[in-house]
């Protein structure tokens, strides 16, 4: 299972309405290190709008997805680490995406072929869409992305700008449901076993926390 956004090709040709920031957006624009920051961390997959059949089906089957961006500026690649909720488990995925500056695009190899989605910086810089087949009335799509759970009306009413950009409607719209997620103690129980390994690593770092203890227990 793959996140929405890689389930097709886009093009970049430009979009109608260009007198809206948000419909400028939907032109490619170059990613830059600046970029790279806004997009790194964790991130909650919030709504998609696809057309394409299979695509949608597949978004269909994703009840909550959560995700970790960790971008590498010198390789030109984004260390991600998902967790979807599908069908009532936990899938766990990690891979490597690849960065296309000059035509602000992110890709990801899947299914015998890479497939690309331009990145969409919206106004809220706690929220981005990506996009994918603009040029395709059939087949274009777009998912919104936000650093929480849930995403406020505010957030929802710009994706909803985009959408009506692509020449989209809201009820073309899917949404997930933070609800139904099952991947949280997943996700601890990773973090947990990282923070195992970092100490097996680095074993003077519990030494010296056990000497702190030790001194703090002494008397003076």
């Amino acid at each position: 299972m793959a996140l929405p956004w890689v389930l097709a090709v886009l093009s970049l040709l430009p979009l109608m309405d260009a007198h809206s920031p948000v419909c400028a957006n939907l032109t490619a624009v170059p990613i830059t290190n600046a970029t790279l920051d806004r997009v790194s961390g964790k991130w909650f997959y919030i709504a998609s709008a696809l057309r394409e059949p299979e695509y949608k089906k597949a978004s269909l089957e994703i009840s909550a997805d959560f995700f970790y961006f960790a971008p590498n500026k010198t390789e030109d690649k984004i260390e991600l680490r998902e967790y979807q909720t599908v069908n009532d488990k936990c899938v766990y995925n990690f891979s490597y995406l690849n960065v296309q500056r000059e035509n602000g695009t992110i890709s990801r190899y899947e299914w015998g072929k890479e497939h690309f989605a331009q990145l969409v910086l919206l106004r809220d810089p706690k929220t981005f869409v990506f996009a994918f087949f603009l040029e395709d009335e059939q087949n274009r799509g777009l998912t919104l992305y936000a650093d929480k759970p849930e995403a406020t009306e505010e957030q929802l009413e710009e994706y909803y700008e985009a959408l009506a950009c692509a020449g989209m409607l809201k009820s073309e719209v899917v949404y997930t449901d933070w609800k139904k997620d099952v991947c949280e103690p997943v996700e601890k129980q990773h973090k947990k076993e990282e923070e195992e390994r970092r100490k097996e690593k680095d074993p003077k770092e519990d030494t010296a926390s056990g000497q702190d203890l030790g001194d703090a227990a002494r008397p003076s």
